[in-house]
């Protein structure tokens, strides 16, 4: 289902376990800055209101969203974090620039998701136009940020044999 079909922010999402032992990593493209703050604060947000504290939630930024999986590399390697948050926002452009970046981006992610078993998650919006942007950060859409902290809280869980083996883990 498109994210034009729902509402990306509601949803029964209160259900789930507390994220108060899990520390996570928000790397955010600086690239169309003033959508992706939003999808920042809607994630710190999330996060927060499900437990996570202040000092477990660890902020980087990169230039751009191509610069999204180091960057998740990066402050694997900075920090003691069970997920990674990547956060930006490649708007289609007059060329087929924004497919390469978008292919790259999501190859980068799942890529290193893989090799480093923990979640990596994929927040980065690719709409047409800046309109398009707007109304999934905090628009009619909703606002991607909560989902991707919303998809984190769910991968850590399932990542997470203590809290994994329990019933109920929020899915």
């Amino acid at each position: 289902m498109s994210s034009k079909d729902q509402n990306l922010s509601s949803g029964s999402n209160k259900e789930m376990n507390s994220v108060e032992s899990f520390s996570f990593a928000i790397v955010v493209s600086e690239w169309n800055e003033a959508i992706t703050f939003s999808l920042r604060d809607a994630c710190i947000e999330t996060l927060s209101s499900h437990g996570a504290k202040a000092e477990n939630i660890h902020m980087h930024y990169v230039p751009g969203s191509f610069e999204l999986p180091l960057g998740a590399r990066i402050a694997m390697s900075l920090d003691k974090i069970d997920a990674v948050i990547c956060l930006g926002c490649v708007i289609k452009g007059e060329t087929d620039h924004d497919k390469y970046i978008n292919n790259a981006v999501a190859q980068g992610i799942m890529n290193l998701s893989l090799t480093a078993k923990k979640p990596v998650i994929f927040g980065v919006l690719t709409p047409n136009t800046k309109e398009q942007a707007e109304d999934r950060a905090g628009g009619k859409y909703g606002n991607k940020g909560v989902e991707a902290a919303i998809t984190a809280i769910k991968m850590v869980h399932l990542n997470n044999p203590e809290t994994n083996l329990k019933k109920g883990i929020g899915f």
